[in-house]
Formats: C-alpha cells, sequence, structure tokens
C-alpha cells in the first residue's frame, strides 16, 4: 500500500513541474520517501497512505517522532548532496483510498519546521 501511495505523490508532484530526485532515500534504519527539485527549491516528502479513515487522517500519522527522523535523513542528504543555493521544504503528502472512488490526495507545503539553516 505504501508503495502505490508513493508512486501516486511521485506522479502528482511530476504533473506540478516537480523532478524525482530521490526515492526512499535511507540513513541507516531512517528513510524519507521522496525527495522532489523545482529549481533551487529542494522538498522532503513524507507520503502517507491510507484505506479510509476509520484510523484518522493519513496526516496525523506524521507524529513528533516521525518529524524529527525525516529531518535527520534530509539533514544528511544536503550534507551528501545539496548545492550552494538550494532551499529546503518539508512536506507531506496524504493519500487516501475511500470506496470505490479515485484517489483523494492532499499535499501540505511545509507541514513542519525544523529549525535548520
Amino acid at each position: 500500500m505504501g508503495l502505490k501511495g508513493e508512486k501516486l505523490a511521485g506522479e502528482f508532484l511530476m504533473r506540478r513541474g516537480w523532478r524525482i530526485e530521490g526515492h526512499r532515500f535511507r540513513m541507516g534504519r531512517l528513510e524519507v520517501d521522496l525527495i522532489a527539485r523545482r529549481g533551487p527549491l529542494v522538498v522532503f516528502v513524507e507520503v502517507k497512505t491510507r484505506y479510509g479513515t476509520a484510523f484518522g487522517s493519513p496526516l496525523e500519522a506524521v507524529t513528533a517522532r516521525k518529524q524529527r527522523e525525516i529531518v535527520r535523513v534530509a539533514r544528511a542528504w544536503i550534507d551528501r548532496y545539496g548545492k550552494p543555493g538550494d532551499q529546503y521544504r518539508l512536506d507531506v503528502i496524504a493519500v487516501t483510498f475511500s470506496g470505490g472512488l479515485g484517489p483523494k490526495i492532499e499535499h501540505i507545503q511545509n507541514a513542519f519546521w525544523p529549525g535548520w539553516r
């Protein structure tokens, strides 16, 4: 289910002019789902996918602990691949399947702030 949501999120971003620079970038056991770029802006995207909302919104699954993990991985990516002049943002994309309808995709830009650079 997670891979399906990540694929849909990547396609959603590409339709909006983003280039996917990374998928499931790992640092040890931690990872960030998507890394996308549009010009100098690099976005680290956590994708959460759910079938229905019986257990809450997918957005609610991005806990403070998960946010800290994403920030750690993003910092590792920046140290390795960041370029002078790059700007960075942390986003969340929620993909929800319900009933026979197509997926609902919500893109929250600047979903949380790490207090970095």
